[in-house]
């Protein structure tokens, strides 16, 4: 079984293909690289603690456990997309701040209501869950209404997530690379290839399976 250093250098093989600007730099250049668990977790912390927040109250107000709560931001966990939602909708925030770096939250703060943001994928930074790698796109534009994002997708099986994944809203998804199964709680799935797209009730329960040998890529907007 490959480990985790195997798995990484594989996703950017995977990405590199694809997306511009998505290979490694070089060791010169400055790279946001992957947002680690204690980094989130951090953030999730300072932005709690800065709206004078118990665990209790934030707990109650994402509806999430106090447990679940406490290890995220601990660095004891990694959240999935719907729980980083549900977090940052406790704490009034973008979940998109949550994932970047100090210097590019300024520059999106001092930007005030900028007509349009660009970003660069190398730029973004990476959060890896045990089923999915995701990076979080155009944080610094206020008050979005849907969340773009890009992801890898690692499980292979619906035995790999220990609950399935719902959010109110709806959801696209179009694969950029490898082929996607999407499983439905109802018990519907489709099936998607290179530059297929899917539309779909993002509050019914799903989850993304790899079918290809290689990690699946895909680009997904959420609103």
């Amino acid at each position: 079984m490959p480990g985790p250093t195997n798995k990484k250098t594989r996703a950017v093989q995977v990405l590199s293909k694809v997306l511009p600007g998505a290979a490694a730099p070089p060791a010169s250049a400055a790279s946001p690289g992957l947002a680690g668990r204690h980094e989130v977790g951090a953030r999730i912390r300072a932005a709690r603690k800065e709206r004078r927040l118990t665990l209790q109250q934030v707990a109650q107000r994402s509806g999430l456990a106090v447990s679940t709560v406490s290890k995220a931001e601990r660095g004891q966990i990694a959240l999935s997309y719907e729980k980083v939602l549900q977090l940052g909708r406790a704490l009034d925030i973008d979940m998109t701040r949550l994932f970047m770096q100090a210097d590019a939250r300024l520059e999106a703060d001092a930007a005030g209501s900028p007509t349009v943001v660009k970003d660069r994928f190398a730029d973004v930074q990476r959060y890896e869950t045990d089923q999915y790698e995701y990076s979080v796109l155009c944080g610094a534009f206020p008050g979005k209404k849907m969340q773009p994002l890009v992801a890898l997708i690692n499980a292979r099986e619906a035995r790999d997530f220990s609950e399935t994944i719902r959010h109110p809203g709806q959801e696209f998804v179009m694969v950029l690379s490898g082929r996607v199964r999407i499983l439905f709680e109802n018990g519907e799935a489709v099936e998607l290839g290179r530059h297929e797209a899917a539309y779909f009730d993002s509050g019914v329960g799903h989850v993304y399976v790899s079918l290809s040998r290689q990690p699946a890529q895909v680009v997904s907007v959420c609103c």
